[in-house]
């Protein structure tokens, strides 16, 4: 059993929670852009004081660890870092596409849509570049079946899979796929974002497991290099 502060910023939502014993006690997010270094330790704070707790208090501190935004994620793990160094606490790392995950495994006006719920596949989509996404497969279990992979999208992605089952395709990346993934077994699912709610039952199953990242050597998933780009106008 343990309280654990959750950080989410792999994408354009910043989102803090608090869990404790795998159940979501308080929340906090912005959904306004890659405004992260703005909100989050503000949210840190709030949430701390509005249930009279100081970092010290916590068990452990998770973190989104990607794929996703390069630096929301450099900005999210930066802060965990910073919380488990001052207070000396253990650094939880979670998959940002398995903790999309865990909403819809629980939202039965999405299961009830499915013939079999229990042998359909999850496949949360986080946008990337183009028609390019970061996507992985889970099933109904929440446990990954295809690993995390960047891919770009186009008419035959997944027919193979799609020809067998129903696959659940959510977050901000499905949608520019949906016009190209046309078989009646694929169903989409709009306004899924990685969110720390999602984190709150993985993060607390890790602590359990003691499944902890060195504090000092973890980076995030990126999954790809950073690409520098330079803007078509200068401005100056």
């Amino acid at each position: 059993m343990a309280l654990i502060l959750n950080i989410e910023t792999s994408t354009a939502v910043c989102s803090v929670s608090l869990g404790k014993d795998g159940e979501l006690l308080a929340y906090k997010e912005n959904k306004e852009g890659m405004n992260h270094a703005t909100h989050l330790t503000v949210f840190i704070d709030a949430i701390l004081k509005e249930n009279q707790l100081t970092p010290n208090d916590l068990d452990a501190v998770a973190v989104s660890m990607g794929p996703g935004s390069y630096t929301g994620l450099r900005i999210g793990v930066s802060t965990a870092k910073g919380l488990c160094y001052g207070s000396s606490l253990p650094l939880i790392a979670v998959s940002t596409l398995q903790a999309m995950t865990v909403p819809l495994l629980k939202n039965e006006a999405i299961l009830s849509q499915l013939g079999d719920p229990e042998a359909s596949i999850f496949c949360p989509m986080i946008d990337a570049r183009r028609m390019e996404v970061y996507t992985a497969f889970y099933s109904s279990k929440n446990e990954e079946i295809r690993e995390i992979s960047a891919e770009i999208i186009d008419e035959a992605s997944f027919a193979a899979d799609l020809e067998k089952t129903e696959i659940v395709f959510f977050g901000d990346g499905s949608s520019k796929c949906q016009s190209s993934l046309q078989s009646q077994n694929a169903i989409f699912v709009s306004d899924v974002t990685p969110t720390a709610v999602g984190m709150v039952q993985l993060a607390e199953a890790k602590f359990q497991a003691e499944d902890f990242e060195n504090v000092a050597y973890f980076e995030p998933f990126y999954l790809k290099d950073f690409v520098a780009t330079t803007p078509k106008k200068n401005i100056l």
